[in-house]
């Protein structure tokens, strides 16, 4: 496993009339090479979690571990953590600073002591693999769109070559195009490089299209933690603390309803196109 966490616990201003525990007794294990889907309702303490996963927030009270090493032990190095543990914020324009984008990329890579010549292999190979084009590798990383500026942000993060990828909302504010265009190239990272990612999404439809395992927070815990269709067929449950199941699962539901012999719990339009024409040949005079 990567990164396991024990009893960990978390308050924000412990000695003041403004205490607030965001994260209660969690207890989790993030195995190498696993996409894991991070959901929950504004103030769940989604953000506050993964900050704890390399080093950036301290825990108030429990243990976590990297690859079985204590990363509050004095002697443990959280400045290589947080090359190998990557984090891409919610406003990734907010973490881009240079005067172009490909020294903006050179920056991290840099910051390790690594020479120049592989602090520049690194930027090209990482803004290759987002799937940014040349021509806008000395730009300014403010003229670009709001895509583009998600795709530099990630370049960023993987010039540092991390073994964990962590992406909050990633895809806030983009068209569906930009979107699908930046989690398709999250997926084929994850399937080409054995990546373990971490994606924190408001979209029920997004996470139950890529990922494999759903971790749903709700104040400060964990409410659930299963395979999407597994999570998803708790959609009454989900709904009590404020989220939902993706829009095709409600339709299968009816449908099932209505006497289709159906799978209920489909969770990507995929699955349930498949489902829907199966039960349409069973009918078939």
């Amino acid at each position: 496993m990567s990164i396991r966490l024990e009893n960990v616990n978390y308050i924000y201003s412990p000695d003041s009339a403004f205490r607030k525990q965001a994260l209660k007794d969690i207890h989790l294990e993030i195995r190498d090479g696993e996409f894991i889907g991070l959901i929950g309702h504004t103030g769940s303490g989604k953000s506050t979690l993964i900050q704890h996963l390399n080093g950036l927030m301290k825990a108030t009270s429990g243990h976590i571990y990297y690859n079985e090493q204590d990363i509050y032990e004095s002697s443990f190095n959280l400045r290589g953590l947080r090359a190998l543990v990557g984090l891409v914020f919610q406003y990734p324009e907010h973490q881009l600073f240079e005067v172009t984008v490909f020294k903006d990329i050179c920056f991290g890579p840099k910051n390790l002591g690594l020479p120049q010549e592989e602090c520049e292999k690194r930027a090209r190979e990482a803004l290759n693999l987002v799937g940014l084009k040349e021509k806008h590798w000395q730009k300014s990383p403010f003229e670009l769109s709001g895509g583009q500026k998600r795709r530099v942000a990630i370049a960023g993060v993987l010039a540092m070559k991390p073994e964990v990828l962590i992406l909050d909302e990633p895809t806030a504010g983009l068209d569906p195009k930009g979107r699908n265009d930046i989690l398709d190239q999250i997926a084929r990272l994850h399937k080409e490089g054995n990546m373990t990612v971490i994606l924190v999404s408001h979209s029920m439809e997004d996470v139950a299209r890529y990922v494999d395992r759903l971790i749903v927070m709700n104040r400060g815990s964990v409410f659930m933690d299963g395979t999407p269709s597994e999570v998803f067929k708790h959609y009454v449950e989900l709904e009590r603390i404020g989220l939902a199941a993706p829009q095709v699962t409600y339709v299968m539901h009816q449908l099932a309803q209505k006497g289709f012999s159906v799978n209920e719990n489909a969770t990507t339009v995929e699955e349930a196109k498949n489902e829907i024409l199966a039960a349409l040949g069973r009918i078939q005079p």
